[in-house]
């Protein structure tokens, strides 16, 4: 066998040698390594183009982001000013139609029109006017009332205590009673309140001060004889000084909303 293989070897002209005794030439390597292409020529030839493109696109798609963004920002600020502009434009139709029937009704009224109910023209106070009423009466009848339960108590502690206790509770059943009887037109002539109405209204409330006064004396001063002094000694002189008092306002115009309705 080992015959015929080396006649078939010398037959086509080769012979076989160890892998271990052949040595590729430098250079064959050389040339080879010189053939083949650098890493970048692997790359497809429009690589850096495609590179570039990609970061604008890139660049474009942010910048494209962001301007959507502060396009609906803008667009909700136009929507907002846009409903106010809607709001504040109502308020101006309602308020020009209010001033029309305003100049429309003085305009009558300077053409000799005259009011609907004589003498009687009709108001109404304003809360605030009640509330000032009530106050500045509280300061005035606190006042006496410290003075008169100093008397009588001869405690300065006593009379404080007295005053105090009734300030407020007295201030906010006065204003109550101010809006209670604003409701009321009678004995209310020429725009303002008769002295019937203003006698009334002392009496009124001279009653419920009293039982007040009485009370609160009495839980301080644990003396019925002492609180019953107190109450009724200033009785006749704050009712007549509220009388007064309520003259003195009828007098004053601020406060009064007058309900105007002409006839001609």
């Amino acid at each position: 066998m080992a015959c015929a293989l080396r006649s078939s070897h010398t037959a086509f002209g080769f012979q076989m040698l160890p892998l271990a005794s052949y040595n590729r030439p430098a250079s064959l390597s050389h040339q080879v390594e010189s053939n083949l292409p650098h890493s970048s020529a692997i790359l497809p030839k429009n690589y850096r183009s495609q590179g570039v493109r990609i970061l604008v696109a890139t660049a474009m798609d942010g910048e494209n982001s962001l301007n959507e963004a502060m396009i609906r920002q803008i667009d909700q600020k136009i929507q907002k000013f846009e409903r106010q502009q809607q709001k504040y434009s109502a308020l101006v139709e309602s308020a020009k139609a209010e001033l029309e029937k305003i100049q429309a009704t003085k305009q009558r009224y300077l053409e000799g029109a005259q009011l609907s109910g004589g003498e009687s023209a009709s108001f109404s106070e304003t809360t605030a006017r009640s509330l000032v009423k009530s106050m500045m009466w509280r300061v005035i009848a606190g006042g006496i009332t410290f003075l008169t339960s100093l008397r009588f108590s001869r405690s300065i502690s006593t009379a404080l205590s007295i005053v105090g206790s009734d300030f407020f509770s007295k201030a906010a059943t006065m204003f109550v009673g101010e809006r209670i009887m604003n409701k009321s037109q009678a004995g209310r002539k020429k725009g303002a309140d008769a002295i019937g109405r203003s006698l009334a209204k002392a009496l009124l409330w001279r009653v419920f001060a009293i039982c007040n006064t009485l009370t609160m004396s009495f839980l301080i001063a644990k003396n019925f004889s002492m609180a019953s002094k107190i109450a009724g000694s200033d009785a006749i002189f704050k009712t007549g000084l509220m009388f007064v008092y309520e003259r003195v306002w009828a007098k004053i115009e601020w406060g009064k909303e007058y309900l105007v309705e002409f006839s001609i």
